[in-house]
């Protein structure tokens, strides 16, 4: 060989050996770059005039394990979803309450009791009015928080639809770009590799609001299918179509018309658990919107439902008309039983016991419908009131009275608190931590002695303490 072929050959090894290192440190630096694609370079020996001299660069592949990336993404979509749908429901736990706590629905109707039993000890007591009226009316403004926090997750979810539907719209588009450009680089012999990895982080982040597959095309294009079936591009872009709302009330339904379903290219996508984008936060969101949250007012609507239908009973207060509003109220008028939904939403407490409105607080102690004051001393309706609003209760054997827990109207608020739990243990996977974990509410008779009559001393003072003591009464897992 001679001088001129052993100095190209050297230097053909130097300029591979720079190059490598400019791969390799390519590689180190974007070792966390989302989307990067781990870069390898191709050599083989140099051939002049039939014989070896140095060796040459063939060029620089992009190394995905694409079937671990697949199943990648379906992690993402199905983490997406499940992250989206926990955190509605620790929102919806956080806006019921904890029965330790005096601000939770249980917590607003325990301090009701409370109040009944207390104007039952004093009923002429104006004092003990206006804590009854007091309470009420906060049972009724704890309703009514919870259904605007179910509302408003209902409406959140419906803009967030919008926002992620335009994302995927706007993602598809690029692909498709970025697929022609790729095919126009690798027909000139130029490296692709950052073109692949701006396409692999659009795909990525389609992949986490709507589950898909990719294919390889010729020409280095891709495809890509939702795990349901649906077409998002191949060779041509498919077009996700929604309409959003601005105001969505508890009456309001993807069924009646009232809220947008997903289409793409002009025909309906099923979002329900078994549709084309099941699985992703799209899906998701349609959950919260359409079916969770849904749920979870029709729960909140049935046991406000129980509240009102109990004092609108004329048999509880003889001063009330047939068909004439009780304590408790549909927004100003009476409950009509074909017009629940929304109804904890419209809760409301009777003009005529509401001093802001022209009411008069004795009507709580002698009848809504109570034209002039009775007598001072009747407690009568304040013990009938308390007794509607423990409805059946279970005895303990040692006691004569029962506490307001073993109540109906607090077995209904129990079994709504365990759904929502339930459904956060199945959509979490995971159980929660020991120590934020409750049980149903039972009651415990150890170390209790007989409830003595009303008619004893410190029986009334007993019994006032007992609702907010019981209420705290949760035993753990």
């Amino acid at each position: 060989m001679s001088i001129s072929g052993s100095m190209s050959s050297a230097l053909s090894g130097l300029s591979v050996a720079a190059r490598s290192a400019e791969v390799i440190s390519s590689n180190i630096a974007n070792a966390l770059t989302e989307g990067y694609g781990r870069r390898d370079l191709q050599i083989s020996a140099r051939q002049v005039g039939g014989a070896g001299q140095g060796v040459q660069v063939n060029g620089i592949t992009r190394e995905i394990n694409q079937v671990l990336l697949g199943d990648r993404r379906i992690a993402d979509a199905n983490a997406a979803n499940m992250d989206r749908r926990a955190n509605f429901l620790q929102r919806l736990e956080t806006a019921i309450g904890t029965p330790d706590n005096n601000a939770s629905l249980t917590g607003r109707i325990a301090a009701f009791d409370s109040a009944l039993i207390a104007a039952a000890a004093q009923p002429e007591s104006a004092a003990r009015h206006a804590d009854v009226f007091n309470m009420a009316r906060a049972v009724t403004d704890t309703f009514r928080t919870i259904s605007g926090e179910i509302q408003t997750s209902r409406s959140t979810a419906d803009a967030r639809i919008a926002t992620e539907v335009g994302e995927v719209n706007r993602a598809l588009t690029a692909i498709a770009d970025l697929n022609r450009n790729i095919t126009t680089q690798s027909s000139t012999g130029r490296d692709t590799s950052g073109l692949l990895d701006q396409r692999q982080q659009l795909v990525d982040r389609i992949a986490s609001i709507v589950p898909l597959r990719e294919v390889t095309r010729e020409n280095g294009h891709i495809a890509l299918f939702t795990t349901g079936g649906a077409v998002l591009l191949d060779g041509k872009t498919a077009k996700l179509e929604f309409t959003p709302v601005g105001l969505i009330t508890p009456d309001m339904t993807q069924a009646s018309g009232a809220l947008s379903g997903l289409s793409i290219n002009g025909r309906p996508l099923n979002t329900g658990a078994n549709g084309q984008i099941a699985g992703g936060s799209l899906a998701a969101e349609f959950a919260i919107r359409d079916t969770l949250a849904p749920a979870a007012q029709a729960n909140l609507d049935a046991i406000a439902r129980d509240l009102v239908t109990r004092f609108q009973d004329p048999a509880l207060d003889p001063t009330l008309l047939s068909g004439a509003a009780g304590l408790f109220t549909d927004a100003t008028g009476p409950f009509t039983p074909t017009d629940e939904v929304g109804l904890a939403s419209r809760l409301g407490i009777n003009a005529a016991v509401d001093p802001d409105r022209g009411g008069q607080l004795w009507r709580l102690r002698d009848g809504i419908g109570a034209a002039a004051p009775g007598p001072a001393g009747q407690s009568t309706l304040f013990s009938t009131m308390q007794n509607t609003l423990k409805g059946t209760s279970i005895n303990c054997p040692t006691a004569h009275t029962a506490v307001w827990w073993d109540s109906e109207l607090a077995v209904g608020m129990r079994r709504w608190r365990r759904w929502v739990f339930s459904i956060f243990r199945t959509v979490t996977r995971v159980w929660m931590p020991r120590r934020t974990r409750w049980s149903r509410l039972t009651p415990s008779c150890r170390g209790r002695s007989s409830v003595p009559p009303l008619s004893e001393p410190g029986a009334s003072r007993m019994r006032i303490a007992s609702p907010a003591r019981d209420a705290s009464r949760w035993t753990r897992f």
